[in-house]
């Protein structure tokens, strides 16, 4: 059986490397599945779950916040801005994070800036709580 090796990495070192039979990411431009042999390419990602589909046919879950996919026939890497494998994802945190932005959010609706880091602090709460229910 082919496999793809998958490595996801942020500033802080790697956080994922495995081998799969297949990963599936959301770029801006649409959902992404990769399979052992694709072109070469490489995408920006949004705020979302990387799925990484083992050879023992289970999904790991990769809580990403941005950055961008590397497809190589044989490799891809994830190059984040933050990542979180589903089972390190401390949910009260998430939570607690998810309530500021809310707060933030219902708050000063006239700071353009702040109300944009608050959706974007909103959103990654919320993947993180999502794949944390993966585990």
């Amino acid at each position: 059986m082919k496999t793809i090796q998958v490595s996801v990495v942020t500033p802080d070192g790697p956080v994922f490397e495995g081998n799969a039979k297949m990963v599936s990411a959301k770029a801006k431009s649409g959902e992404l599945g990769v399979l052992p042999g694709h072109i070469p390419l490489v995408a920006p990602l949004t705020i979302s779950a990387v799925r990484v589909h083992d050879v023992d046919g289970k999904t790991q879950y990769v809580a990403v916040s941005g950055g961008f996919i590397e497809v190589r026939p044989e490799k891809v890497t994830i190059l984040a801005e933050a990542a979180e494998v589903a089972g390190d994802i401390e949910v009260d945190r998430a939570r607690a994070a998810k309530e500021r932005a809310e707060k933030r959010l219902a708050g000063n609706k006239q700071d353009n800036v702040d109300a944009t880091r608050a959706e974007f602090a909103l959103k990654r709460a919320i993947n993180r709580i999502d794949i944390a229910a993966k585990r």
